[in-house]
């Protein structure tokens, strides 16, 4: 009660805050007359004397009135458009790293321009982040006309670009992409050999448009950037063949560790037969070329020796089923990873399904984390406001609107089941068509989109539905869904970012209606007739009523119900706006399906009646609120896992940093080879242990394996005594002496090698570890019947195998090294990337909405290497991208992919 007589009297925090931007926007507006004095070249001059004022110590905060004033009359003279005053403050509020929430028509786009330009400034970089590659290509050629008149410079990143063409368009001051492209360039930077291959510059200043659809709907699921394992069928049985010929006094086995490893005879007979099948480069096993095989070899011999048909796995329809070694069940649909799957299915002779692995991966979350600064714009956000700040520590200020909203905003009405209600909402509809009226309907699914649709065609009226699938096609509907009589159907993310004027949108219809038309009078004169009709026609709909939005049920989050509402009601324009629900609507199926109201409801109304009242919309309302807590919950859940894991990436690619920038990885690999070469001594010789408790023979058998050097350990015992210290240094002086010889006067191309070994084993690692991460945390949950908390388990577990993880490197890289003869060419040759697939599941559709695509430049990289995919027989240059047949076609011809470059035949 005081609360509220307290947020009568002086406002609420909201209020107050956004009051206390008034004093800077007054400063802004002193400036205008002495901005609007400057001549065009004084005026683009600014730009230079505000990075020469922050060169002399000034803040951004300090030169921002200035700034934004500088924006303001640029954006007056090159698009006719000035910045309102609430436009200012919701400026300053991205500025300062928080979420502006601005109501649809509000002019978001621009807004930007302000806090873009102001950091920009600075030539470190600014991310703006779309939803979708329309979008992004839009406004970067829209806002971007601001920016290069005022001497900045403009990138924009799409599908499709090469690697030479995304660098610069990220080392452009302003740089327009969509989250997924910026996800994924950041994954595939940190996958590549060299700095000079990277694209990304360091994160510095990004604002995320409709950030509530991005930083919260899309983040749901991670970007996922798989490839297949260099493993190849013919390499699964060519080395199949080999291992079957194995005699068993050729390797040893260790049945409880389910491990095999070959004798020293073992390692000369598989040379022999390697050789002979062509399968080996050289005549030495464990030179660099041969890892692959070597790995090949390992899980050959466990698929052949150590795991047994029946016992282990079944061969079932051709398949190889795994069986649970507790239970004795088969696991459909499990497969053993790292390759051991495919050489049973060799060993058996069933068919060799190609496996992608995972190589890299990063939420969303994580990756906006990275940028020190964050601000974002949508027109709703308030709902969510409490994981923005817990997660991404960004505040949502709500910025007025610059005229009042006049829309009306109905109460829900009620019906028993789908039918009766889709019928109301027809019969509504026709109406409205009837008077005039355009009607914007939003739906939750593309199901029930069709389904409106056949009620509409029984009653005669025309109309439009929309998906969210082709943004450009679908922003040219959404945009004239404000003309008169103009019905359209739409998924709740349908034509997200473009503004629905009434009466139509004079930009689009010009684009559509004159692209034929050259430049000329001809085309000056339609421009102005475009532009009457568009008015006379806006008159007419306002006499109508305006826009009115109709919602066919109520979505989990209120949030995306506000999305819908907000449509209508532009800049002070009539509106109406109201939801139809039932009891069939999931919402109230699944969160009240035994409530009084239902039974109510079922008892009480007739077919086809309706109810509606303040009371039912708020326990709605209160529903929605518990759904919203219980999805958060889960996501700040998801957050808490990949944390683990981002904690471990953040290592993982700055080690990757500091090989790809050392010009010697000397002191790297040598502590490396020591630390391996202590943890076998250590291992073999434990602290506090007298000698004749020590495994001298698997001692000098690991040193031989990882160092290549036969240790005579037994000599050296034959004295007084020794410490396992004195042999760790023995051996380690042996082998740093192996090493100085076998290096020689070679060492410019042996010092690529160890970069390139070091990069090879730790991205290797590296996916590994993804996959028992991804492994451990689809179990870990179980831990919680032992009554532990399963994150933290994860926690303790994920350290443990990171550990492992590194030591495994340290070993691998030394015995590569150890056991490798240098026949490299000069220069050395950077191994080839990949063919990458990216996968971003949409949270609505359960659609990979990066599906089928290649990363976008990876055909020119790979080129470059000389491995790039020729162009299919045929003339299509874009078949290896898997394109959807009804895609737009990316040669940018607007036309379908089916009808272009895709054509059959």
């Amino acid at each position: 009660m005081l609360g509220a007589i307290a947020k009568a009297i002086f406002g609420s925090s909201n209020d107050r805050y956004v009051k206390s931007l008034d004093k800077i926007v007054k400063q802004i507006n002193a400036l205008e007359p002495t901005i609007e004095a400057l001549s065009d070249d004084e005026l683009k001059a600014q730009t230079a004397k505000f990075r020469a004022q922050l060169d002399d110590g000034k803040e951004l905060d300090q030169i921002l009135p200035e700034a934004f004033a500088t924006v303001r009359e640029a954006s007056k003279r090159v698009l006719g458009m000035r910045h309102f005053d609430v436009q200012m403050i919701g400026g300053i509020v991205l500025h300062r790293g928080a979420i502006a929430e601005m109501r649809t028509g509000e002019g978001k786009t621009l807004v930007a321009t302000l806090a873009v330009y102001l950091n920009a400034i600075e030539g470190k970089g600014v991310h703006v982040v779309t939803v979708n590659d329309y979008l992004a290509r839009r406004d970067a050629e829209w806002m971007g006309q601001i920016y290069k008149y005022l001497g900045l410079t403009v990138g924009v990143i799409v599908p499709n670009l090469s690697e030479d063409e995304r660098r610069e368009a990220y080392n452009s001051d302003i740089t327009y992409a969509t989250n997924n492209e910026l996800g994924f360039d950041y994954l595939r930077d940190n996958m590549k050999q060299e700095r000079g291959q990277m694209v990304h510059r360091p994160f510095n200043f990004a604002i995320v448009d409709e950030v509530d659809s991005i930083l919260i709907d899309e983040a749901r699921t991670p970007l996922i950037i798989s490839g297949p394992t260099d493993d190849k069928s013919d390499l699964y049985m060519s080395v199949d063949a080999v291992v079957k010929r194995l005699s068993e006094e050729l390797y040893e086995k260790d049945e409880k560790a389910k491990n095999i490893t070959l004798t020293e005879d073992g390692v000369e007979w598989a040379e022999r037969e390697l050789e002979m099948a062509g399968l080996l480069v050289g005549s030495n096993l464990y030179d660099v070329e041969n890892t692959q095989v070597v790995h090949h070899l390992d899980q050959s011999l466990k698929a052949n020796v150590m795991f047994k048909r029946d016992i282990d796995y079944i061969v079932k329809d051709g398949k190889i089923v795994i069986i649970d070694e507790f239970t004795g069940r088969m696991m459909d649909g499990r497969r053993w990873s790292n390759g051991l799957h495919q050489a049973v299915e060799a060993k058996e002779g069933v068919q060799i399904e190609p496996e992608n692995q995972t190589m890299a991966s990063i939420t969303f979350q994580n990756y906006f984390r990275m940028y020190p600064k964050l601000g974002g714009m949508t027109g709703t956000a308030a709902t969510e406001a409490a994981e923005f700040h817990d997660i991404y520590k960004m505040n949502v200020v709500t910025i007025p609107t610059n005229v009042p909203v006049q829309r009306v905003d109905e109460e829900d009405e009620f019906y028993k089941n789908t039918n009766d209600k889709f019928q109301a909402i027809a019969k509504l509809i026709a109406e409205k068509s009837k008077s005039g009226q355009p009607v914007l309907v939003g739906t939750v699914s593309i199901e029930k989109s069709e389904l409106l649709s056949d009620f509409l065609k029984q009653e005669g009226v025309k109309h439009a539905v929309l998906n969210a699938r082709f943004h450009e096609m679908e922003a040219h509907i959404v945009a004239q869904a404000g003309r008169m009589g103009a019905v359209t159907i739409a998924t709740n993310m349908a034509g997200r970012g473009t503004d629905i004027q009434l009466g139509g949108n004079v930009e689009f219809r010009i684009e559509d209606e004159l692209k034929d038309t050259p430049e000329g009078a001809a085309r000056e004169t339609a421009i102005e007739k475009i532009k009457d009709e568009v008015a006379a026609e806006k008159a007419r709909v306002l006499e109508a009523g305006g826009l009115c939005v109709i919602g066919t049920e109520r979505h989990e989050s209120r949030r995306i119900d506000n999305q819908l509402r907000g449509r209508s009601g532009r800049q002070g324009d009539p509106g109406l706006s109201k939801f139809y629900l039932c009891l069939e609507d999931d919402l109230l199926r699944i969160f009240g399906p035994d409530t009084l109201f239902s039974r109510m409801m079922n008892s009480n109304l007739a077919d086809g009646e309706a109810i509606g009242s303040k009371w039912l919309s708020k326990a709605i309302e209160t529903a929605q609120k518990k759904v919203e807590a219980r999805n958060y919950d889960v996501r700040k859940q998801v957050v808490e896992y990949d944390d683990v894991m981002n904690d471990q990436r953040k290592v993982i690619y700055a080690q990757r940093e500091e090989i790809m920038d050392a010009d010697a990885l000397d002191d790297v690999v040598l502590d490396m080879r020591h630390d391996s070469i202590n943890a076998i001594v250590g291992d073999a010789c434990p602290p506090n242990s007298y000698p004749e408790q020590w495994d001298v023979a698997a001692l000098k058998a690991r040193i031989v394996e990882v160092a290549g050097i036969d240790a005579p350990i037994e000599q050296w015992m034959e004295g007084d005594g020794i410490e396992p210290q004195d042999i760790e240094q023995r051996i380690a002086d042996l082998a740093d002496a192996k090493m100085a010889e076998k290096v020689g006067e070679d060492h410019a191309i042996w010092r690529q090698v160890e970069k390139q070994v070091l990069l090879e084993r730790l991205d290797h690692y590296w996916k590994e570890h993804l996959a028992t991460l991804d492994a451990l945390r689809q179990v870990v949950f179980l831990r919680a019947y032992a009554q532990k908390t399963p994150i933290n388990e994860y926690k303790q577990e994920a350290f443990g195998l990171f550990e492992r993880m590194l030591e495994a490197i340290r070993e691998d890289v030394t015995r590569i090294l150890c056991n490798s003869e240098l026949r490299m060419p000069d220069p050395v040759q950077l191994p080839d990337l990949p063919d990458f697939l990216t996968t971003h599941i949409d949270p609505f559709t359960g659609e990979n909405d990066a599906a089928g695509q290649r990363m976008a430049g990876a055909d020119a990289m790979m080129g470059a290497l000389g491995t790039g995919a020729a162009a299919v027989a045929g003339g299509d240059p874009y078949a290896h991208l898997g394109l959807s047949r009804n895609a737009p076609c990316p040669c940018g011809s607007g036309e379908k992919y089916k009808h272009c470059h895709g054509a059959v035949g």
